[in-house]
């Protein structure tokens, strides 16, 4: 009988079961708890999260009380606690995941003082938010978009416009994306992009178009970036937000720049919030815009579900959608619908592109495994904009 260790039998002594390990940790755990220098060795020899189908796994190196993977899915905080690898400071979890998705995350580190929440130190990939940065995990056959990415492009220009603004009382200046071929003899379709300004900030929007028309997979667009203090007031309220689009920034934008008179090439665009103000401005001022981009919107279809989103402005995005119910069909639209599974939006999302297709809209409905993030609108950027500003008469 053969004296060397049974490499399954030392793993499983020190706490974790070789079947349920990522293959490449089996080794470093094989012969009981690794040194400081095998870690390190590890550690440096391999990418963070380990991927592999259907898995990610999670480590972290430190003294620590307890330590927590957050993520930011179904509209709240998932925990999911590490194990450590008993007499090491190495911490492991590893969790099951879809492939070709991403999703984002920090870690809660327990020590003597309490929680602190991190970002992975092992992990170089981040994702930036109006609220800071978080690290992501992108799974097992996830690529970003190429086209998101400097590709040398010629690149668009942008510039900033006044509208005075008698709905706000005030004068608003709004940046503006002309594209690099901008010319003012030829006509350009319009996109007013909500949140314009974060869009640029944390979805790299600018670079994304400039490769995306270089490419022909869109035409030459000017785009109005519209960006408010207020989102969470004037987006949801909407009434005043779409006088102000319908009746003061279109007017200012078609009056400084060439731009497509037909409906079909006016679109409207944004996420979250963006998208249920986009909505209703194209239902408030129908056959202004024709196309809606409208990406993860914090919609309420269902009133019962009113009861586990106590936030106000949940109760007036369902009035809104009760008044939406009311009204007559929109002419003749397209739009594109998407969302994340992770977000707790899905099942929302997928009910209002129903919606929109009884009331006669023309529908592409998109979903991701992802959560409620900038990265992953900014991966459907692509499809949505080809959906709405194709040709008529082309299909996808």
């Amino acid at each position: 009988m053969s004296s060397q260790p049974n490499a399954s039998c030392e793993t499983e002594a020190v706490g974790f079961d070789p079947a349920a390990l990522h293959p490449s940790l089996v080794p470093l755990l094989a012969e009981g708890p690794p040194s400081a220098d095998a870690i390190d060795a590890f550690l440096c020899a391999n990418a963070m999260p380990l991927i592999e189908p259907g898995a990610a796994t999670f480590l972290f190196q430190g003294e620590a009380q307890r330590v927590e993977l957050l993520r930011w899915i179904h509209a709240g905080v998932d925990h999911n606690p590490f194990q450590r690898v008993p007499g090491t400071p190495l911490w492991l979890l590893r969790i099951a995941v879809e492939n070709g998705g991403r999703f984002e995350y920090k870690l809660a580190v327990g020590r003597a003082h309490g929680d602190d929440w991190i970002l992975d130190p092992l992990n170089p990939d981040r994702a930036a938010d109006p609220f800071g940065e978080n690290s992501v995990c992108q799974t097992w056959g996830y690529e970003r978009p190429g086209w998101s990415e400097p590709q040398g492009a010629p690149a668009g220009h942008i510039e900033t416009i006044e509208v005075e603004s008698q709905v706000f009382g005030e004068t608003r200046r709004e940046r503006v994306y002309l594209p690099a071929s901008y010319s003012s003899a030829t006509a350009h379709p319009l996109v007013v992009i909500h949140d314009g300004d974060d869009y640029m900030s944390y979805a790299d929007l600018s670079v994304s178009l400039d490769n995306l028309i270089a490419a022909g997979d869109v035409p030459p667009l000017v785009a109005a970036l519209v960006q408010t203090k207020d989102r969470m007031g004037e987006y949801p309220k909407g009434r005043r937000h779409a006088r102000y689009l319908a009746n003061e920034l279109l007017p200012a934008m078609t009056g400084r720049y060439t731009i497509d008179q037909r409906p079909a090439g006016r679109v409207l665009l944004g996420a979250s919030l963006g998208a249920v103000a986009a909505l209703a401005t194209a239902f408030r001022y129908p056959g202004v815009f024709g196309g809606l981009v409208l990406k993860s919107g914090s919609f309420i279809l269902d009133d019962r579900k009113l009861t586990g989103r106590q936030h106000p402005v949940f109760h007036r995005v369902a009035r809104l959608v009760r008044a939406l119910r009311r009204a007559p069909q929109l002419p003749e639209t397209r739009a594109f619908v998407s969302t994340g599974e992770l977000e707790g939006l899905a099942d929302d999302n997928r009910a209002l592109a129903d919606f929109l297709r009884d009331r006669g809209v023309d529908v592409l409905f998109q979903s991701a495994w992802d959560g409620h993030h900038w990265h992953n609108w900014r991966d459907q950027l692509r499809d949505g904009l080809m959906w709405v500003l194709r040709p008529s008469g082309e299909t996808q």
